[in-house]
């Protein structure tokens, strides 16, 4: 194995990526690589320390050694009744299962020592339940495989490995332990947050004093009307789904993707009435600070940033705001100067007596922008054309058309003007291009205006600080697709929350997990590790022996070099296999 480095060029800047490459030798004497890990740019540290592991799984050190059966000071000759014999003709291998990756699960939730708060907060039930490695379950599930409970009870606990990591069996799976957990964790979310910022912490030197907040919504397959106070509602569907009831979902993570907390609403909830009531649950939470608040638009008013710049001691913010707001500074920011953030981004800075107003351009996003306008406008013009060029019997049927291509196209739509004729009998439109709207949505491509009361910052730290704001999208988006939070069939309210927070639990142990890989290479995701842990199975090994008894030996397979890379540099090492077990009178015996 090797580390390979591909150059390519970004923004006039050369960027060096590196992998984890290995030779194989294949039929007829050739030799062909496989790309076994990607690591990104990495520094020269990092470069360094992935060699060294490198050259020692090359010089094949780690190597399994043969050993004598029988210590050779045994002085004790054995007696011929004490010697079983095994039948390895009739060897078998049962139960494959999966155990790499609940291994490594099992890891992160006792990193975050999540086993030891939640043996206190769910102690064991009058018939002995573990309502804690339920739990445990139904987080490990998620992380690694989400469906439903009833899918994990019927079918996903068997095939893992789960059960023999925790010293427990299929009755910790049983459908209705599954369900009744969920109700017991919800009292517990704000006492598992306070548990989470310290381990973060502790672990990481995580800081908390500059908080991301975004909304997103989650949709249901499940008929409604619904009751009065039931949060199951219509709402805007930022997952397309007009059609399906929704809940909307406010979070708060840092920089690094730390959740601080979470709230679940109604589906119908307006963001911009959403913030005053997290700014409290935060400041009850965790106490007065100086906190910085990263929002985009359409989230704060202007009774909120008042109260945000009188707050005591002052709450800082940094927001996003909407196009319009533009055309009211265009006049003052024209006559300033850019300063250079970086390659491709510049920003104008506006200072009044309490706020600043940045005005930033990047080349990229005005590259992606005018892209996406000329795509859409272009479809438009065509379809405009195909309109026209029909006959229709009734000038309904044209305005109809008309509409359709107008939902389809909505930022084209306001850059072509369209006239259908006035006289009842004539069925026709004509259209043209909005020249002076055109010239001011192109020129605005690609610029956006923020604004702060941090008005002593830099402007390059303004912006870095705003673009972190993807943060928050990558929660969303992991939740929504590697967490599989979408969409719900809990028909009890409560269980639909504590659905929620099962997979807020489940993104914890994965952002624990990308942060704990980002030292080690940035291009390293907990998606493509959990798929290199996947490939470690475990497997029943049955000895029948001559005296008709079975030695059994649960095994997990040894892992490929790239996983011996892995485990190296996370400095993890594979416990000890399990002990054997042997049959005696068709009960099993340690």
């Amino acid at each position: 194995m090797f580390l390979r480095s591909t150059v390519r060029k970004k923004n006039g800047k050369e960027h060096e990526y590196f992998s984890i490459v290995e030779s194989k030798r294949v039929a007829a004497g050739k030799v062909v690589q496989r790309h076994v890990l990607y690591l990104g740019e990495i520094n020269s540290t990092q470069q360094e320390a992935w060699r060294k592991t490198i050259e020692i799984f090359a010089e094949g050190q780690v190597q399994p050694q043969t050993v004598a059966l029988f210590p050779e000071e045994r002085a004790r000759a054995i007696s011929g009744e004490e010697i079983v014999r095994l039948r390895l003709k009739d060897l078998q291998l049962k139960r494959p299962r999966q155990w790499g990756a609940c291994w490594l699960s099992t890891q992160l939730y006792e990193k975050l020592e999540l086993d030891q708060f939640w043996a206190q907060k769910l102690p064991p039930g009058r018939k002995g339940t573990r309502w804690d490695l339920v739990l445990q379950t139904l987080v490990t599930y998620r992380l690694l495989d989400p469906g439903s409970e009833w899918r994990l009870h019927r079918q996903w606990f068997e095939t893992t490995a789960l059960a023999d990591l925790l010293g427990a069996d299929f009755g910790l799976v049983e459908s209705h332990k599954l369900y009744e957990c969920l109700d017991r964790v919800l009292a517990h979310k704000a006492a598992l947050f306070d548990h989470l910022t310290a381990r973060w912490k502790d672990l990481f030197n995580a800081q908390f004093d500059v908080l991301l907040y975004d909304l997103t919504s989650t949709y249901f397959e499940s008929d409604p009307p619904f009751g009065e106070a039931d949060k199951r509602k219509f709402g805007y569907s930022r997952d397309k789904r007009p059609d399906c009831v929704q809940v909307v979902i406010g979070l708060i993570v840092t920089p690094e993707g730390f959740p601080l907390g979470y709230e679940v609403m109604p589906g119908n909830t307006s963001d911009k009435t959403t913030l005053a009531a997290f700014l409290n649950q935060i400041e009850a939470q965790y106490g007065k600070a100086q906190r910085t608040w990263i929002m985009d638009r359409g989230i704060p008013t202007k009774k909120d940033l008042e109260a945000m710049r009188a707050s005591q001691p002052p709450i800082h913010y940094l927001v996003g705001t909407p196009k319009g707001s533009l055309t009211k500074y265009e006049k003052q920011l024209a006559e300033l100067p850019w300063q250079t953030v970086r390659a491709g981004v510049e920003v104008k800075l506006l200072k009044e007596e309490k706020e600043l107003w940045v005005l930033a351009q990047s080349v990229d996003r005005r590259q992606k922008e005018r892209g996406m306008r000329r795509r859409q406008v272009k479809w438009l013009w065509q379809r405009l054309k195909e309109i026209q060029a029909m006959k229709f019997s009734k000038k309904n049927d044209m305005v109809m058309k008309l509409g359709a291509a107008k939902q389809q196209a909505p930022s084209a739509w306001r850059l072509v003007k369209v006239v259908i004729a006035k006289a009842e009998a004539e069925l026709s439109f004509t259209f043209s291009l909005r020249k002076k709207k055109f010239g001011q949505v192109r020129q605005r491509e690609g610029r956006y205006l923020l604004r702060s009361n941090l008005t002593e910052e830099q402007p390059a730290q303004l912006w870095h600080l705003y673009i972190q704001l993807t943060q928050v999208e990558e929660a969303f988006k992991n939740l929504k697709g590697d967490l599989g939070l979408r969409p719900l069939f809990h028909q009890k309210e409560a269980r639909i929350e504590a659905h929620i927070f099962v997979a807020f639990l489940a993104y914890c142990l994965q952002v624990t997990l990308r942060r704990w890989l980002r030292d080690l290479a940035p291009g390293l995701t907990p998606r493509s590790v959990l798929d290199k842990f996947r490939a470690v199975q475990m497997i029943d090994v049955h000895l029948p022996t001559t005296d008709g008894r079975e030695v059994i030996l649960s095994r997990y397979t040894q892992p490929e070099k790239d996983l011996q890379l892995l485990l190296h540099e996370l400095k993890m090492q594979l416990p000890e296999q399990p002990p054997p077990k042997i049959t005696a009178s068709g009960a099993l015996a340690s």
